[in-house]
């Protein structure tokens, strides 16, 4: 009766385990292709806002970023208004950046 319940509660265990560390993806989570209309850095250089034109709806997005790598892009001239842009973002967090990429290479 003993190793019954010490299996039971190993294996209850282990699945509580097993799913607290799968990486769940998050209904909040938005994934959209679109161009930039607009661009404006944060006067200390650490975060920025980039309005989309979403290419599906026509919609304008306005996502805030704060990661390094775009940023430098952004001062670099890499990226700029008017290039097609894939972008994931938090729609719970304020839009909030999560990958902010050219479509097409560099």
């Amino acid at each position: 009766m003993r190793t019954k319940l010490t299996r039971v509660l190993l294996s209850l265990a282990l699945a509580g385990s097993a799913l607290a560390m799968s990486p769940i993806a998050s209904a909040d989570d938005v994934k959209m292709v679109g161009v930039i209309t607009k661009i404006q850095m944060a006067a200390d250089g650490k975060s920025a806002t980039a309005t989309l034109k979403d290419n599906k709806s026509g919609n304008s997005v306005t996502i805030s970023i704060t990661d390094d790598l775009t940023l430098d892009k952004f001062k670099d001239k890499r990226i700029v208004e008017g290039d097609e842009i894939r972008a994931k973002f938090d729609d719970a967090n304020k839009n909030l950046s999560k990958s902010f990429k050219k479509t097409a290479g560099c």
